[in-house]
């Protein structure tokens, strides 16, 4: 049996679970998720909590199970508490800008580049050189803040570029050598 799948997962006050056939919605204060499962995966619902259990035991149900249990988990957290990715910007110039339909970050290039939020999704631009990625959906927001990342991910040599915020980058060494031939 999953350890994980086998966990309940508690309601917390004011979250609405609505259970239809292979399909959840959950209502909280933050907002509304709906989402369709696998039809090998069942939903009970009981004493302010939810048990995800499986059909069978082949090796997909198994997989289901836990991911199923996982994914109604964040769904709940989303809707109560919500998700936030932090990046910070690294080099010389790099800086970002809070616009009234997005953010504009000028990141070394010979052009700002505008992003333009998701539907849900809403950005936070912290001092000149940070930026968190807010929203309910935590798949949403993990695409998001990769895609953000990706427009100028962090050089190996320099470390300059867009990481998560204490993101560890691994530098290489330069050439050691430079310059300096044998006569």
């Amino acid at each position: 049996m999953s350890r994980i799948g086998k966990m309940p997962i508690q309601i917390p006050q004011g979250v609405t679970v609505t259970i239809s056939e292979k399909t959840i919605t959950v209502k909280g204060p933050k907002g509304e998720l709906t989402k369709t499962f696998s039809p090998k995966i069942s939903f009970e619902e009981n004493d302010g909590s939810i048990t995800v259990t499986r059909a069978s035991d082949d090796r997909e149900d198994r997989s289901l199970h836990g991911l199923t249990r996982a994914l109604v988990n964040n769904m709940v957290i989303g809707v109560t508490e919500g998700f936030t990715k932090s990046l910070e910007l690294q080099g010389v110039g790099y800086r970002v800008q809070e616009e009234r339909s997005g953010i504009t970050l000028q990141v070394g290039f010979s052009h700002p580049v505008p992003v333009v939020p998701h539907d849900g999704i809403t950005f936070r631009v912290e001092d000149n050189d940070q930026i968190h990625v807010d929203g309910i959906d935590k798949q949403v927001v993990g695409e998001v803040a990769a895609r953000l990342r990706a427009i100028r991910p962090p050089n190996v040599y320099t470390g300059k570029g867009i990481r998560y915020l204490g993101e560890q980058v691994r530098r290489k060494a330069g050439k050691a050598g430079a310059g300096g031939g044998t006569e």
